[in-house]
């Protein structure tokens, strides 16, 4: 088996053994605190356009431009990652976020914000996200031993699922007391903490190609890609990632509907539903991050798409009184969820030399939001044609074979070996 070993040497002097949890935590309270006061402003936002728009138009386009950029430039941007600093990136990531939202406050403060600013906002923050995240991704593994990489994936995840239970009510108390500049500024001071607590992180140097011998853009890009391909079983994780992402993302968006039209549900059982997935969610994350020693990885990975999967299956054949059934069926899919993305992660922080780590996360994660709109095309087509139960029957089904797939794949069995 070919993997990134077989690429020219890259030095790198690790962190005293007894720093990297210090580097990791400093790392980390700052970035889960930025990831909370964007996810409230992000449905304080949702609601200020609802309110003062009422139109489901506009929510798809703000939710068009807050993906679209990552979508189009993540194929590209990674090479522009591997070439510098990513620690400097995610300080001009984090800056640029503070400062758009200043400008978006200082505008609220003068007036009621336009819809457009709004967008524009939107789309830059997009940017700056498609250049933060596999930056950080890519970071990761300069502060944490390799063995241990699992496990962190799994503790960050964590961080993530809390954001997902705790913003949606704290955005609700807010957005009923202040306007929405005010609670920008707490995402603007969030962004500042984040690029504060950046600051001290130490990382070791890592080699990088010298300014005479860089290829251009598109040919750094392609390299990523061969890169990918010559380690074995990447292109094919990665292919399973887009196909899951086809489902996965467009079903989240149909929760609500599900709830509230077969089932029968308020909106307060809707929210319920949220809150007991992103409650799964954070439980798996974390024991991701205890069990990751022990962890079989193809098989967790395997059997995180087949429980999502038989969740959906089930949910489908629910008469329209099940709904209890459903919400402890979404507890247990989001259990599952952590052990798909983050030993993904932790595959490919593994299997990739660092100087490429950039490309690789921004690829996947342009795969993934290339496959979101598809799906949502999809999903919202053929769940009018059959009714939603119907189509998360059809779901279900569909990813319950793709997990039988990906843990009979030789090439995943290899690539998934420690």
């Amino acid at each position: 088996m070919e993997n990134h070993s077989k690429f020219k040497g890259e030095k790198k002097i690790m962190l005293p053994a007894q720093n990297w949890k210090k580097q990791f935590a400093i790392l980390w309270c700052g970035q889960a605190t930025s990831l909370f006061t964007s996810s409230v402003l992000q449905m304080a936002i949702i609601w200020y356009l609802t309110e003062k728009t009422g139109s489901a138009a506009v929510l798809s386009f703000a939710t068009l431009v807050g993906f679209l950029p990552q979508a189009i430039l993540g194929t590209f941007i990674g090479a522009l990652i591997d070439r510098y600093d990513r620690k400097t990136i995610m300080l001009l990531a984090d800056g640029s976020v503070a400062l758009l939202g200043v400008l978006l406050a200082l505008s609220g403060m003068w007036g009621e914000i336009p819809i457009w600013l709004i967008m524009v906002v939107l789309c830059l923050r997009s940017v700056g996200t498609a250049f933060h995240y596999p930056s950080l991704q890519a970071l990761t593994p300069s502060i944490v031993p390799k063995k241990e990489l699992t496990r962190y994936a799994g503790f960050a995840q964590s961080f993530e699922s809390v954001s997902m239970i705790l913003s949606p009510a704290l955005a609700a108390v807010l957005f009923s007391l202040w306007p929405l500049e005010a609670i920008i500024l707490i995402d603007v001071a969030g962004a500042a903490f984040a690029a504060f607590m950046l600051c001290f992180i130490r990382l070791p140097k890592v080699s990088r190609v010298k300014p005479e011998k860089r290829q251009r853009l598109l040919q750094e890009t392609i390299e990523g890609l061969r890169i990918m391909r010559q380690v074995s079983g990447l292109r094919e994780l990665l292919i399973v990632g887009a196909v899951y992402a086809l489902i996965y993302f467009p079903i989240g968006t149909l929760y609500p509907l599900i709830t509230m039209t077969y089932f029968g549900g308020s909106v307060a059982q809707s929210g319920l539903v949220e809150v007991l997935f992103a409650s799964g969610s954070l439980l798996g994350s974390l024991l991701l991050g205890l069990m990751a020693t022990k962890i079989n990885k193809i098989f967790a990975i395997s059997a995180s798409i087949g429980i999502y999967g038989a969740g959906l299956l089930i949910t489908g054949l629910l008469p329209p009184g099940g709904f209890r059934i459903f919400a402890t069926l979404s507890l247990i899919m989001g259990l599952s969820v952590p052990f798909y993305t983050g030993i993904q992660t932790a595959i490919f922080q593994l299997k990739i030399r660092e100087e490429y780590l950039g490309r690789i996360f921004s690829l996947s994660s342009s795969v993934s939001m290339v496959a979101m709109p598809l799906g949502l095309v999809l999903s919202g087509t053929f769940a009018e044609m059959m009714g939603i139960e119907k189509w998360f029957l059809f779901s279900g089904v569909f990813t319950v074979a793709l997990a039988v797939v990906t843990l009979l794949l030789p090439s995943l069995k290899d690539c998934c070996e420690t």
